[in-house]
């Protein structure tokens, strides 16, 4: 009788044939239930997006970390530029309804009795919406969310942010390039932050890999002065 050494080490795998038994593993048909409630789902956010909307043709989507403390001059520049779209323009003020920058674009919304949008997300961990929204909705999927985010945006504002941020930027930067939106402004405020972004996809991207064109350097503009963004926001600086 041959007997099992419990301490005998299991014969190495590679890494292809581990990634195979995992996907092995984790791989199943999609029950109809499952699709049924997945659809659902996506029908409704969609429907949430497009009556959360209704009555906001014209709006202004504000981007950025929800890291950004209210100490910070990023905070203060999105609070103040906010304002100015309301009480200059007279435009919607979108965000992603949480905390750091998106707290900021709807508080100065909100400071100037203008209309301040959040759109939410469902997170693990709850992300609370923050106390400056006029009308908010709160979302299951992230790309329903995006959709809601920029569907009837005449402009789209970008703070300094992480990877959410950095994900929004560059799909919307991708339908832009693609005519799949309109050619509406892209505007990157905080030079400090958005030129070593610049000068990669200029040296790395365009010049050295040729991956885009210069065209595509063109689709948005980086800039400090928040008048200049009035103006690009009201058709005027481009």
């Amino acid at each position: 009788m041959r007997i099992r050494n419990p301490f005998r080490k299991k014969k190495r795998q590679s890494a292809l044939q581990f990634i195979a038994s995992e996907e092995a593993r984790q791989r199943h048909e999609l029950t109809d239930a499952e699709i049924r409630g997945r659809m659902e789902r996506i029908d409704h956010d969609f429907r949430l997006a497009f009556k959360l909307l209704k009555g906001h043709p014209s709006t202004v989507s504000f981007f950025g970390s929800s890291v950004i403390p209210e100490t910070s001059e990023y905070y203060a520049h999105a609070r103040k530029l906010s304002r100015m779209v309301v009480e200059q323009l007279g435009l919607t003020v979108v965000s992603g309804a949480g905390p750091g920058i998106m707290e900021a674009a709807n508080r100065g919304a909100y400071e100037a009795n203008g209309d301040s949008v959040g759109i939410a997300i469902q997170l693990p961990h709850e992300q609370d919406t923050n106390s400056y929204v006029t009308r908010s909705a709160n979302f299951y999927y992230f790309f329903s969310r995006k959709m809601a985010l920029t569907f009837t945006a005449r402009a789209y504002v970008f703070f300094p942010g992480g990877y959410g941020t950095l994900d929004e930027l560059f799909e919307i930067l991708t339908l832009k390039k693609h005519g799949k939106i309109p050619s509406i402004p892209i505007v990157l405020v905080e030079s400090d932050f958005w030129n070593p972004l610049h000068h990669y996809l200029e040296k790395t991207v365009f010049e050295k890999t040729k991956a885009i064109t210069k065209a595509d350097m063109d689709l948005y503009v980086i800039t400090d002065d928040l008048d200049e963004v009035l103006n690009i926001i009201a058709g005027k600086g481009i």
